[in-house]
This record gives C-alpha cells, structure tokens and sequence, in this order.
C-alpha cells in the first residue's frame, strides 16, 4: 500500500480534506474485522457525510472506498460472499414483452398519470427494471445516490404503461452548465444537490403517440419537485439532462422548453479526476424550476437536513 494519501479529493458532492482522507483511512484499518458496510457507515456518521433527509451516503462512501482502495491508498477488507457485488441480472418475465402498438396524439391519454415506483418486491419495482433493461439503450445499472422513480400511465387505461423515467443526482462538474449558472467551485460543491437528473427517460419502444414524451416532461416539472420534497427533504431549482447527438435530436426537451446550454467533454458524468475512457459528447439540457435559477444556485444555503421521510429502498 502506498504511504502517501491524497491532499485533497473531491468525490459524490463532498469535498475532502487531507484529515478526512486520513480518518478514512484510520477507520478502514481499525474497524477492518466489521466488514465494509459497517466500515462505511461509520465515516458517514464520523464525517456527517448525509443526505438532506438526514440518510447516510453509504453507497456513495462505499464506492469512495474502493476508489481509495484500487489506488493503492487503503485496505478493505474482503467481501464475505465474493460475487455478491456482480452486476445483478434483470430477470426477464412476459409482463415485459413487446405489446401490441399504440397509436394516437398525446391529448388522447390524458390525463397521464405518473406513479412514483417504490423499492423491494412490488411489481412496479420489477416492471420498471425490466423495461429500462430491455428497452433502453443504456440499460438498467443500479442507481447510486438520492433518485426518484416513475412509470407513465394513462388514466384512459391505467393498466398500459407508456413510459419509464429515472430522476438522480446530478453531473458533478459540467463546463456549460456551470459558465451559465456563473457559480463557483465552493458554491457549486454547496448548492449541487439542488440540481436533479434525468437520467433515463423511455418511451416502450411500441409506444407511438405525437407529442407524448414533451407532454411527460412537462408533467414532471410540475410533479416531480414536490415528490423530491417529500422523499429528500428539500426541494431541487433546476433539471438537466444529457442527450446521446449520435441517437436523439433532443426534440421533445426543446419541445417542453428546456434549455440546450452545449456540450460534455465527453468523460462521463460522474468523472471527477478526468480519468474516465472518452466518450461521445453529449448535449446539454437544463429545465429552470423558478425564477433567476442562477443566482439562486450560487446564493442559497445549502439545503438544510430535515426528518427522514418514509421511503423504501430502490435496488
């Protein structure tokens, strides 16, 4: 193991300072007999390193670890089921076959319905994974972070589902998101949390309605700051969300009038140290949740922590 320790490292929101990283590293030493799990929770809580709804960001530390750790910075202690932190498999039922087609405008299935999808064994949960597994091009990865969860119905027929989103933590650092808010890097590590996601959003491939998936965004920016509220404890100013140019031409984001502010770098959203495999770049929205949303962002507090709400886990 390496002796030295980073002096500094920004990771999941947080920046660390050359004492957390060597409390980190403490923790990880001393307490190596309880596993990693316990391990994590413990800088959570030594760290205070929570969610507004005062959760702690064990998966974000956890994921900070093993960072810390393949670096050559700390030792973790092994798994005690190796294999269980595989990417798991999205069991494939007949729920989630291709239906017949749907056809029509997007006034025809109002009023649509946007159901928060909760976690364990509810059938939602399993029908949400299966389509962003099956249909979307990204796939279904298990989602790090506070994110919120929704299928689209129609109240004309609430037994169809017409389309899948994810809503997320944001991209740490973006340059044309960040130049157009005008914030900075202390202000940015502050106030991002009050940026929200899109990180999937699929309309089921059979699923043929004009006007549809801007008719959906336009609903979520109206519902889904309220749903965040009440999961997380505070309520988000801003939406994004990255476009694949290769695949979409971004035409139902403009259609709901969200905002094209450029291009990504293309290293990946959640690439911190710039050590991410090139990817295509993508094109950048943001969807405005109140007025002058920049300098809100750069003036507000940080949002304060508040009761955890009852919500159920995603995975």
């Amino acid at each position: 193991m390496r002796s030295e320790i980073l002096t500094s490292l920004s990771f999941g929101g947080r920046s660390f300072s050359v004492s957390d990283l060597e409390l980190i590293r403490q923790v990880a030493s001393e307490f190596a007999s309880l596993g990693v799990t316990e391990i994590s929770r413990t800088i959570c809580e030594l760290l205070e390193w929570k969610r507004p709804n005062g959760g702690l960001k064990n998966i974000e530390c956890r994921r900070l670890l093993e960072r810390l750790r393949d670096q050559g910075l700390l030792r973790l202690p092994e798994l005690l089921h190796p294999g269980a932190r595989r990417p798991r498999r999205i069991r494939h039922h007949a729920d989630g076959d291709p239906q017949p087609e749907i056809r029509g405008s997007a006034g025809e299935f109002e009023p649509l319905r946007l159901e928060v999808v909760r976690g364990g064994r509810s059938p939602d949960n399993a029908l949400w994974k299966q389509y962003i597994d099956r249909y979307h091009y990204l796939g279904y990865r298990t989602p790090v972070g506070a994110t919120l969860r929704y299928l689209v119905r129609s109240g004309q027929n609430p037994e169809v589902v017409l389309a899948c989103l994810l809503w997320s933590s944001p991209a740490w650092k973006m340059a044309a998101r960040d130049e157009w808010i005008g914030w900075s890097a202390g202000q940015r590590a502050r106030n991002l949390q009050l940026i929200v996601n899109n990180g999937r959003f699929l309309i089921l491939p059979w699923v043929r309605v004009r006007g549809l998936a801007s008719k959906i965004l336009a609903h979520c920016a109206r519902r889904m700051p309220g749903d965040w509220e009440q999961l997380y404890g505070y309520r988000p100013l801003l939406l994004e969300t990255l476009v694949d140019a290769e695949r979409f031409r971004g035409t139902c984001y403009r259609a709901a009038n969200w905002i094209e502010l450029g291009v990504t770098q293309g290293r990946g959203r959640m690439d911190r140290n710039h050590e991410a495999h090139q990817r295509a770049p993508k094109r950048i929205y943001v969807y405005p949740l109140c007025r002058q949303v920049e300098q809100r962002l750069c003036e507000a507090p940080a949002p304060a922590f508040a009761e955890p709400s009852q919500q159920t886990s995603q995975p």
